[in-house]
């Protein structure tokens, strides 16, 4: 539960929303690619550049999304679409 003007998406808003979200590992799910490229990096064999983040193992993320509605402080009803996580899997 969070307040929407601490989502961060400009909304003056005093209401409480659900937000859902996604978290936890993905080590399972772990494909040849990400194998691989886990021992390439170990072994130095590709290095990132300073700005660059590789990752070698997939990701728990958003697969489908959920749209949010509230109120502004202008009496308005206001709705944010695929703001909250609805279903998560492993992305990479």
């Amino acid at each position: 539960m969070v307040k929407v003007r601490d989502l961060g998406l400009g909304f003056n808003s005093d209401e409480i929303v659900l937000f859902k979200y996604c978290s936890g590992s993905c080590h399972r799910a772990r494909s040849n690619y990400d194998l691989t490229l886990g021992s390439l990096l170990r072994q130095q064999l590709i290095v990132p550049g300073p700005q660059d983040r590789v990752l070698s193992h997939p990701c728990c993320r958003p697969t489908r999304y959920e749209a949010v509605s509230f109120m502004d402080v202008q009496n308005t009803w206001q709705t944010v679409e695929k703001l909250s996580a609805a279903e998560c899997s492993c992305i990479g």
